[in-house]
């Protein structure tokens, strides 16, 4: 397991969420949306993995109930596709039993670089070799991506995760 957990405020955490395309307000100390969450950080401090896990009744897609990632950058060595699947890992771990949806991930292809796959442009091609789908689009025409529960990993601990002392 690459991950440790952090926390939405992490000035590490903070300084990598500044170069991901997703930042909206450079200047803030926080760089997680609202509600619960699971902020991951590599040991090396090269990586930065959000699950976010909003209340249906605030969301606006058509995955309401889904665990969201909501922000994952490597600048690290590490293999993406890797990190995801150990970024999942470490998300069934602290919140339990995946929701039906599963988990999603959003991608805005007007900010991102396609990956060149059999001559074809592929977006989200880490997401897709860690068992991510695609099953749309948003309102706003970002890409959607599904990872199923029966798709995901079994569920590890992230380093500096404290384990429940009382079942």
């Amino acid at each position: 397991m690459h991950w440790q957990e952090s926390y939405r405020a992490s000035v590490c955490g903070n300084q990598i969420a500044k170069r991901h395309y997703t930042c909206q307000s450079p200047d803030s100390g926080q760089f997680v949306p609202p509600g619960r969450c699971l902020v991951l950080l590599t040991s090396c401090f090269q990586s930065l993995w959000v699950t976010s896990w909003p209340f249906p009744e605030y969301v606006r897609h058509a995955w309401p109930g889904a665990w969201i990632c909501s922000l994952f950058r490597n600048e690290s060595t590490h293999r993406a596709s890797v990190l995801i699947r150990e970024a999942v890992a470490a998300t069934r771990f602290h919140f339990g039993n995946p929701p039906a949806l599963g988990m999603m991930t959003f991608i805005d292809r007007n900010k991102v670089r396609p990956t060149k796959v059999r001559g074809k442009e592929v977006w989200g091609w880490t997401y897709r070799k860690a068992g991510f789908v695609e099953v749309g689009e948003t309102k706003g025409g970002l890409l959607a991506l599904q990872l199923l529960p029966d798709a995901m990993p079994q569920p590890e601990a992230a380093g500096g995760t404290q384990l429940k002392l009382f079942a």
